[in-house]
C-alpha cells in the first residue's frame, strides 16, 4: 500500500536569499576555536586526555563566538563567516603555517586568512609543537613505511592530518532522549562503578568527559536562545520577530530534551551535526538515515495538523543549506584530492527496515525535492535500491539525477546487506545501514570504520615489478625477479602480488600508527556519546568503544592495472612483439611523449653519479643544467616510430568495460591483489581490515606521481577512477560498461566500491529516457553491482564553465564519491571530468 507523497513542492523564497548569502564571498579561516583549545589545555596540563578533550570542548561551547544568520529557521554555525571554517592544531598545523602566503591563491579550495588571523595561529602553533597526533603517529612509523609514503605508493593523510571522521551517530537517541537523556545513561554507569575496580581510572575518567560534553552542548544550545530572544527584541519585523521567538523556544529546549516537533527535531539534529564538526576536524560525519529517524515527529505534526508539508519541505530545505556552510581547510596536497570544498556529508533514503520491510515514506522523496530545491553539494544525497523500492521513488530519483548535479548516488541493498553480514554485522544491523562519506557501507551509530584511511595506489607496485622494487637509488619494494630473466606471465603477475602484499603490509603499519596516536592524545567524547556502546564499555570511540571497528583503505587504479597486466601478457609473452626490457624502456621514455619530472630525476642522479665516479663534483648549478638537457633531449626518431607502434598495439588490445567477460573476469583477480591480502589484518581497537575500491578524486593528483603504465596511459596523467573503465576506452554502450564492472567481487570490497557514468542530457529526456535510466539501475544491481552515480552534462557545457566560470558559479558536478561547484575544482580535476566517456541509450 502506497504511504507516501510523491509530487513536487513549492520552494520558499527564502531559500534562494539563504544560498546566495553563501556564495557572495571566498571561505575565510577563523582562529577563535584554536585559541580557546591551547588556552583550555594550558590550563589542564597533567590531566588525564580524556577529561583534558571534555573540558576543551566545554570550553569552546561555552566561548566560540555565535552568530544568527538572516533569515535562518534553523540555526548554530561554528563561524561567525557563511562557509567559514575553524582550524585544529591537535592534528597537525605545519602544513597550514606554511601555506599562510598561498592559500588564498592556490588552485583547488583557497581560503582567505587575515593578518591578524594568521598572527593568532602563529602564537598558538607554538604551543602544539611536538603534541600533536600526526607527530606521534610518525614516530610510530616503521623506516621502511615511510620510506614507501615518500614514494608515493599509499598515502594515509586522511586521519593523520586530521580527526577522526566517517561514522553516523544515533541521532535518532538525541531525538528520543535528548543529552539530558545520554548523560542520565552515562550516570548511571559511572554510579556502578567501584573505585577498586581494574579499569576505574579510564572508565570513570571517561564517563565524566562524556558527561562535561554532552552538558556542554546543552549549553551551547541555551546561549543561542538567549541571542535569538535579545535578537527578537530589537526586531522591527513582525514576521522575523515570531520567527526568533521560536527560534529560542527550541534552542531553550533542544538538544538538551526530547524533541515534541518536527521543528524542534530538525534543530537538534542539526546542533549534533554541526557541533561533532566543532570537536574534530574529521569529516564524512554523515546524517544517515534521515528521513527515518526524522519521520515520527513529521508524521505526528501531520496528523495533529501542527505542521504543513510545505513547511515541514522549508525546513528540510533549510537544513540542507546549513550542511554546505560548514566547511574544512586541507593542505593544498590533500585539497587536489578532496577538491570542492566538500565534506561529504552522506544522507540516505529509501531501503527497508531492521525485519526487512520497505520503509520509503514522505520524507524519502522530500529529501529529493530538498537537492533540487537548493541545487548544492550538500548533503552527498543517497538512496537505497532493493527489489521492494517503489519504481516512483525510482523515477523521482532519477529526475534529480536529470538535473545535472551528479545527486544522488544509487546503492544496492542486495550486495551490501551481504556484504557487511560477511564481516560479523548482524542482519538487523545490516539491513538498517547508511552509507558514509563515499561509498561507504556502515551499521549507524554501532560503528567505528575508519573509511578512506589509506589511498593505495594499485600502479605504483606494477612500475615496480619493472625495477625490482628499486627506485631514485633506493630499495623501496621488495627485490622480485629481475624481468630479464622472466620466461612466462605467471612469473610477472606474481612478481606484481609480491610488490603489492609487501606495501599493503606497509600500509597497514602506517593506519595502525595513526589509530594508536588518535586514541592516546585525541579521544573524542562528545562523538563517543553518541555511539554504541562506548558508554557501556567505559571508553571512547578511539579506544575500541564501538560495537564493530573497521579500517577501511581504498585501492584504486583496477582499469589501468588489468588492461596493463594484460598488455605485457598478450604482447610480451602471448605475441612476444617485444620483450619486457624493450617494454621498460618505452615506459621509462614516457612513450616518447615528453619525459615525466621522476624519469628526469633519475637520469640526473644517474649522470651526477657517473660524474662523481669520474673524479667530477657536480654542484647545484650543474644539477640543473643536467635536468635541463635530460628534459630537452628529444628521442631519436627510431624509438619514436617503435613507441608509437607499440601504442598502436595497446590501443588494439580488448579493454575493461566492453563486456568481454574473459577480461572482466582477469579484471576481478587483478583487483582481488589489493582485497584479499587486506583481509588478513587486524587494527588496533580489535576490528578487522576491509577494502574499498574508489579514489574520491585522488586518481588526478596521485597519477600525477606515477609513471606510464603498459596500458598507454602516460606519466602523469590521470588514473582511472572507482571501478569503472579508463576513459574512453568503455566504446560499447554504458549497458555494456555496466556489465562488466558488475563482474567484479563487489562482497569482498565491504567498504564500498564506486561506479561513475556520465550521460549527455538528451539521454534522460521525457519519461521514456527516466525509464530507461531505472532500468540500468537495477539491471546492475541484479548482477550484483554495488554502487552508481551520475553526471548528466554536455561536454560543451563543462568546456564553456571551464573558459567562463563566471557565467557558471552555481554548476554542481559529480567529482566521485561527492558532488562540489564545478568552478572550484582544480584545473586538473575540471579537465579528467570533462574527459570521461559520454554515454547514451
Amino acid at each position: 500500500m502506497k504511504n507516501y507523497y510523491d509530487g513536487d513542492i513549492a520552494r520558499s523564497p527564502r531559500i534562494a536569499r539563504l544560498i546566495e548569502d553563501l556564495y557572495d564571498h571566498l571561505p575565510v579561516i577563523e582562529a577563535e576555536r584554536a585559541v580557546i583549545l591551547t588556552e583550555s589545555y594550558q590550563e589542564t596540563e597533567g590531566e588525564p586526555v580524556i577529561i583534558r578533550r571534555g573540558k576543551a570542548f566545554e570550553k569552546i561551547c561555552h566561548e566560540l563566538p555565535i552568530t544568527i544568520r538572516p533569515g535562518e529557521l534553523v540555526v548554530g554555525s561554528n563561524t561567525k563567516t557563511a562557509r567559514g571554517c575553524q582550524v585544529f592544531p591537535e592534528y597537525s598545523f605545519e602544513w597550514l603555517e606554511a601555506e599562510f602566503d598561498t592559500v588564498e591563491k592556490r588552485s583547488a579550495d583557497p581560503f582567505y586568512i587575515s593578518d591578524e588571523t594568521k598572527e593568532q595561529l602563529h602564537e598558538v602553533y607554538k604551543y602544539w609543537k611536538g603534541k600533536t597526533t600526526s607527530e606521534l603517529a610518525t614516530s610510530y612509523m616503521a623506516e621502511e613505511t615511510l620510506r614507501a609514503m615518500e614514494h608515493n605508493i599509499f598515502t594515509p593523510g586522511n586521519y593523520f592530518y586530521n580527526g577522526i571522521g566517517h561514522f553516523t551517530v544515533k541521532y535518532e537517541e538525541v531525538l528520543e532522549s535528548g543529552f539530558e537523556g545520554i548523560i542520565e545513561k552515562a550516570e548511571k554507569e559511572l554510579h556502578r562503578l567501584k573505585v577498586s575496580d581494574e579499569d576505574y581510572q579510564k572508565r570513570s575518567s571517561f564517563l565524566k568527559a562524556a558527561i562535561m560534553s554532552c552538558q556542554a552542548a546543552i549549553d551551547y544550545a541555551h546561549r543561542y536562545a538567549l541571542l535569538a530572544a535579545s535578537e527578537a527584541e530589537k526586531c522591527k519585523d513582525e514576521v522575523r520577530k515570531k520567527e526568533l521567538l521560536q527560534i529560542a523556544a527550541n534552542c531553550a529546549r533542544v538538544p538538551g530534551r526530547p524533541a515534541t516537533s518536527f521543528y524542534e527535531a530538525c534543530q537538534s539534529f542539526w546542533f549534533v551535526q554541526m557541533l561533532l564538526q566543532t570537536e574534530s576536524s574529521g569529516h564524512s560525519i554523515s546524517p544517515g538515515r534521515f528521513d527515518q529517524y526524522m519521520y515520527p515527529y513529521y508524521e505526528a505534526d501531520m496528523k495533529a495538523g501542527k505542521i504543513t508539508r510545505e513547511f515541514a519541505q522549508e525546513l528540510m530545505d533549510c537544513i540542507w543549506v546549513k550542511l554546505n556552510d560548514l566547511n574544512k581547510c586541507r593542505d593544498a596536497g590533500s585539497a587536489e584530492g578532496f577538491a570542492g570544498y566538500s565534506l561529504f556529508q552522506n544522507l540516505i533514503a529509501g531501503g527497508q527496515d531492521a525485519e526487512g520491510n520497505d520503509v520509503t515514506n514522505d520524507l524519502s522523496f522530500m529529501c529529493i525535492e530538498a537537492s533540487m530545491h537548493v541545487q548544492l553539494p550538500a548533503p552527498s544525497l543517497s538512496v537505497r535500491v532493493w527489489n521492494g523500492t517503489p519504481d516512483e521513488f525510482l523515477i523521482k530519483a532519477a529526475k534529480l539525477t536529470r538535473t545535472g548535479i551528479g545527486l544522488p548516488a544509487y546503492y544496492n541493498d542486495e550486495v551490501i546487506i551481504p556484504a557487511m553480514m560477511s564481516r560479523g554485522v548482524s542482519l538487523e544491523d545490516a539491513r538498517t545501514y547508511n552509507i558514509i562519506g563515499c561509498v561507504e557501507p556502515q551499521a549507524h551509530g554501532k560503528t567505528d570504520g575508519w573509511h578512506d584511511a589509506a589511498f593505495f595506489n594499485m600502479l605504483r607496485p606494477l612500475e615496480l615489478v619493472f625495477s625490482s622494487g628499486f627506485e631514485l637509488g633506493e630499495q623501496v619494494g621488495p627485490r622480485t625477479a629481475d624481468i630479464a630473466g622472466m620466461k612466462s606471465f605467471d612469473e610477472f603477475y606474481d612478481a606484481y602480488k609480491e610488490q603489492m602484499e609487501y606495501f599493503i603490509g606497509l600500509m597497514v603499519n602506517a593506519d595502525n600508527s595513526i589509530d594508536v596516536a588518535h586514541a592516546e592524545r585525541c579521544p573524542l567524547p562528545f562523538q563517543s556519546s553518541m555511539i554504541d556502546d562506548c558508554i557501556g564499555r567505559g571508553k571512547s570511540l578511539q579506544e575500541g568503544g564501538a560495537v564493530y571497528n573497521f579500517t577501511g583503505p581504498q585501492g584504486f587504479g583496477i582499469a589501468n592495472a588489468a588492461d596493463s597486466l594484460y598488455a605485457v601478457k598478450k604482447l610480451v609473452f602471448e605475441d612476444k612483439k617485444l620483450t619486457l626490457e624493450e617494454f621498460k624502456e618505452a615506459l621509462d621514455d614516457n612513450f616518447g611523449k615528453g619525459i615525466s619530472p621522476q624519469r628526469v630525476e633519475e637520469l640526473t642522479a644517474r649522470i651526477a653519479e657517473q660524474l662523481g665516479r669520474a673524479g667530477v663534483q657536480a654542484g647545484e648549478n650543474e644539477i640543473a643544467v643536467i635536468a635541463k638537457t635530460v628534459r630537452e633531449t628529444p628521442v631519436p626518431a627510431e624509438k619514436q616510430e617503435k613507441y608509437d607502434r607499440l601504442l598502436q598495439w595497446i590501443d588494439e588490445l580488448p579493454k575493461y568495460g566492453n563486456d568481454i567477460e574473459w577480461l572482466d573476469m582477469f579484471a576481478r583477480d587483478v583487483a582481488y591483489t589489493y582485497t584479499k591480502p587486506l583481509e588478513k589484518y587486524r587494527n588496533p581497537r580489535g576490528g578487522q581490515y576491509q577494502a574499498g575500491l574508489y579514489p574520491v578524486s585522488a586518481n588526478v593528483p596521485l597519477g600525477a606521481q606515477t609513471g606510464a603504465t603498459p596500458d598507454g596511459r602516460l606519466a602523469n596523467t590521470p588514473i582511472a577512477d572507482g571501478v569503472g573503465p579508463v576513459q574512453g576506452k568503455d566504446v560499447s554502450g554504458p549497458t555494456a560498461t555496466a556489465n562488466s564492472v558488475a563482474r567484479l567481487d563487489h562482497f569482498i570490497a565491504s567498504n564500498g566500491t564506486l561506479f561513475n557514468q556520465k550521460f549527455h542530457p538528451s539521454a534522460l529526456s521525457g519519461i521514456e529516457g527516466l525509464t530507461k535510466f531505472v532500468s540500468l539501475i537495477r539491471g546492475f544491481f541484479d548482477q550484483k553491482g554495488m554502487h552508481m552515480q551520475f553526471n548528466v552534462v554536455s561536454r560543451e557545457t563543462l568546456l564553456d564553465a571551464q573558459a567562463h566560470p563566471e557565467n557558471y558559479k552555481t554548476l554542481v558536478v559529480r567529482v566521485a564519491g561527492y558532488s562540489a561547484l564545478f568552478t572550484t575544482l582544480s584545473r586538473s580535476l575540471q579537465d579528467d571530468i570533462i574527459n570521461r566517456t559520454m554515454q547514451t541509450f
